[in-house]
């Protein structure tokens, strides 16, 4: 019996396979029929993980017709190129964050989602992140008050390797985890960006990526968000720190999903409670001290609501137009980095 929903990945690596090809096993009404990757290696191992038709390339795969779906797991600079054909051939298109490296790239996928009558969607897994998840209800609760001052960042010794080594290719090292990370920022934060400045350190030799980025939104309301990534790191800062208007929280640690998955079975993803947020607030005129359990993350959700989305006209939970914003967000940043200029940010694409 034919799934209600053929899938087809395009790129077999760490996102294609470890994450993409490993979460659609979790959904039923999804069924991976294809993947396309140039790498003969890959394409074996696929057929034999999957039992699913392997193609070299993105036009073999829509010429076969065997698939309603696709899913862009490709270096950064293909994605607008690739999406829109995927789209113009009629298939639903979900596409690897960042969405694109360029509003103007964003904008004409927008336009090929309308003309094509087809659903586009962009991965953002991390809203279903336990701390993003845990942290978003602390705040909606008002345990700290009215938030004020956001930190959040990534701290590693971890030099760019392959294609994320390469600007060309890979945009900024803010669009690859900072993507995640703005995309979390417009979630949680109601307000509207004004101004975006930036600074980047380029200390790794004969590499034209970054060791380190720092950006930071002010928004109309007067909250700074900023954000901070760096893979000289050999010790780290806290993942978030976030101060309110009674209290501040500190939290340690990334979600632990990714390890799990990696290691074969997302299920078994467990949080170290080492890494559980630190609040101290004040309730009721007095000072108080906790610990927040984190709630348990799931990425299983973002294609459930593929599904929903496809097979019952659901809305989508990460709509194209959230990511595109996202986008003209890592625009400002790069003017910034190049001008040392604060830049306004844009109401519109």
């Amino acid at each position: 019996m034919r799934p209600p929903i053929r899938a087809g990945i395009l790129g077999y690596g760490f996102a294609g396979r470890g994450f993409h090809a490993h979460l659609l096993t979790h959904e039923p009404r999804i069924a991976l029929n294809a993947v396309a990757t140039r790498n003969p290696a890959r394409r074996e191992r696929a057929h034999q993980e999957y039992g699913c038709a392997t193609y070299a390339t993105l036009s073999e795969m829509l010429a076969a017709d065997e698939v309603d779906l696709v899913i862009v797991a490709t270096p950064h600079h293909g994605h607008a190129e690739q999406a829109i054909a995927i789209m113009d051939a009629g298939k639903h298109c979900v596409v690897d964050k960042v969405m694109c490296l360029t509003s103007s790239e964003a904008r004409a996928m927008l336009a090929a989602r309308d003309r094509n009558g087809v659903l586009l969607s962009v991965f953002h897994n991390r809203r279903w992140d336990g701390d993003f998840l845990t942290l978003r209800q602390a705040l909606a609760e008002g345990l700290i008050g009215a938030p004020r001052l956001f930190e959040i960042g990534i701290w590693r010794y971890s030099p760019p390797r392959g294609w994320r080594a390469e600007k060309a290719s890979m945009g900024t090292i803010m669009h690859d985890w900072g993507a995640h990370f703005v995309d979390q920022m417009f979630q949680l934060v109601p307000g509207r960006v004004t101004h975006v400045t930036a600074r980047a350190q380029y200390d790794w030799q004969h590499l034209d990526v970054e060791s380190y980025i720092s950006a930071e939104a002010q928004f109309d309301n007067g909250v700074i968000y900023r954000i901070e990534l760096c893979n000289r790191a050999r010790v780290g800062k806290p993942h978030w720190y976030i101060v309110g208007e009674r209290g501040a929280l500190r939290k340690e640690g990334v979600d632990p999903q990714e390890a799990a998955m990696l290691a074969g079975d997302i299920d078994a993803a467990r949080e170290d409670p080492a890494h559980y947020a630190h609040v101290v607030t004040e309730i009721g005129g007095t000072l108080a001290e906790m610990r927040l359990q984190t709630q348990r993350g799931d990425w299983k959700q973002y294609y459930r609501n593929i599904a929903d989305a496809i097979l019952a006209g659901a809305e989508p939970a990460v709509k194209p137009e959230e990511a595109a914003r996202g986008v003209a967000f890592l625009d400002a940043v790069q003017r910034a980095i190049a001008t040392g200029e604060t830049q306004q940010f844009p109401e519109g694409l």
